[in-house]
């Protein structure tokens, strides 16, 4: 990869062959992500002033809000806040629902209701008798038996791993129950062919990119979720978290190079839009993030927590890897388009790259909305099945929430298109002649344009 510090010597880039009459002026261009025309060192000391503070800011705000871990509670045993266990189902057997007590009939004796016409129908058929050996903990070994309705979702089968809630105050026939399966393998097989892939396409760009995705996990898993737990402000973790994955992920995975420190520019500049506007609409909005079991489970457990603020810390750190996504790519098309022809100015530049923007404008914020759509849908077919009108939908806060977040972040990565081609633009554009830090000379360029080769 070239380096920004390195200067292409005048025969080509990076080979040892003299240019052809005629020949394209990228045609030896290695495939790296690195510039192939670096720029002078004047614009160079020019990012460097603006990214060397940020990134140092950075590197304070991890370590003033570095969290001492997540904070102790008393577990309520409640949703996710419950004990597990691992155990295997050592046997199935088949018995009839009602000799089993499946389901109560209400007392009132009246069928007709829902919970009714359920318990009726659960008394009926064949139900499995599930033997369940718990392979984990302090009771490691002991057994208890699960009932399976024949139309439950989740049907068990002998040798199945399976996850189990352990409840200490419950009676001990009751301190054990099935919560969920066992995934761990399909899960880790899945995982393993998805970088099988990565490596096997992006060579060792994948490998960066691998090893800046599981950076981004620490960093999200060691200090951004403890801060927040700890009391810190969502807002405050969530951008330096977030500014912190931003350099680690594009510098490792592009190099430091002028062309990457131009996208991290772009990336900067379009989150600190959508802080603005997220912050802005959500008080507007009067959005509290409290709509659900889990975010209220939350605010049980940690009042102290700004939720509307976790709500924009959200907004955030998801627009982030679209971000990185368009301004990467348009700082690397100026880059190609400058390579193709030396004499395109600033203007032709931002006028040829903000077409490939367009583009990928008109497909990111479909992506975005289809995104949003697909995690809410069951909650979208619940206000459809209630025949809601689509003004009672949107002013939900449930769904209020989603198309603050959703609009938001699209605008954020709309406006990411034309401020990430300006400065790439005027960046490379602006390449002066002069030496570079071994003293040879570098390409001839006058008012911001490369010589051809003659």
């Amino acid at each position: 990869m070239t380096s920004p510090q390195q200067t292409p010597e005048p025969h080509g880039h990076g080979h040892d062959h003299e240019p052809v009459q005629g020949r394209e002026p990228g045609h030896g261009h290695s495939h790296s992500h690195g510039p192939a025309a670096p720029v002078s060192r004047h614009l160079r000391k020019v990012i460097a002033a603006v990214l060397i503070p940020f990134a140092t800011a950075v590197v304070v705000g991890l370590v003033v809000l570095w969290p001492g871990g997540t904070p102790a509670h008393e577990r309520t045993g409640v949703g996710f806040d419950r004990q597990t266990e691992q155990g295997t189902v050592v046997s199935v057997e088949q018995v009839d629902c009602k000799d089993v007590n499946a389901a109560q009939v209400p007392p009132t004796g009246d069928t007709s209701t829902p919970e009714g016409r359920e318990a009726v129908n659960a008394q009926q058929g064949q139900c499995e008798k599930a033997t369940i050996e718990v392979t984990s903990g302090a009771e490691k070994g002991r057994t208890f038996t699960e009932i399976v309705q024949p139309d439950a979702p989740r049907q068990l089968h002998e040798g199945q791993g399976v996850v189990v809630a352990y409840a200490p105050d419950a009676p001990r026939d009751l301190q054990y129950s099935v919560t969920d399966v066992n995934r761990k393998i399909p899960l880790a097989v899945l995982a393993g062919i998805f970088a099988l892939v990565v490596v096997l396409v992006g060579r060792m760009k994948g490998v960066m990119a691998l090893i800046a995705l599981a950076a981004s996990f620490l960093v999200l898993t060691l200090f951004i979720l403890p801060a927040i737990l700890e009391g810190s402000n969502p807002l405050v973790v969530a951008v330096v978290g977030s500014s912190a994955i931003m350099l680690i992920a594009l510098y490792m995975c592009h190099g430091l190079s002028a062309r990457t420190s131009v996208a991290v520019l772009g990336t900067l500049i379009s989150l600190m839009l959508i802080g603005l506007l997220g912050s802005f609409f959500i008080e507007w909005a009067s959005l509290s993030g409290n709509t659900d079991d889990n975010t209220g489970l939350i605010h049980g457990l940690y009042p102290d927590i700004d939720m509307s603020g976790l709500l924009l810390a959200g907004i955030i750190i998801g627009s982030l890897g679209v971000l990185d996504d368009v301004t990467v790519t348009q700082t690397s098309a100026v880059w190609e388009l400058h390579q193709a022809d030396p004499g395109m100015g600033p203007r032709a530049l931002y006028r040829a790259a903000i077409r490939i923007g367009r583009d990928h404008i008109a497909s990111v914020v479909n992506t975005l909305v289809l995104a949003y759509a697909g995690a809410a849908l069951p909650l979208l077919l619940l206000f459809s099945i209630a025949q809601s009108s689509m003004g009672t939908v949107a002013n939900s806060e449930l769904v209020a929430e989603e198309i603050v977040r959703t609009l938001v972040g699209s605008i954020g990565l709309v406006a990411s298109v034309p401020v990430t081609t300006v400065l790439a633009a005027l960046v490379v554009s602006a390449d002066r002649p002069g030496s570079d830090a071994g003293g040879k000379p570098r390409a001839a360029v006058r008012g911001g344009r490369r010589r051809r080769a003659k």
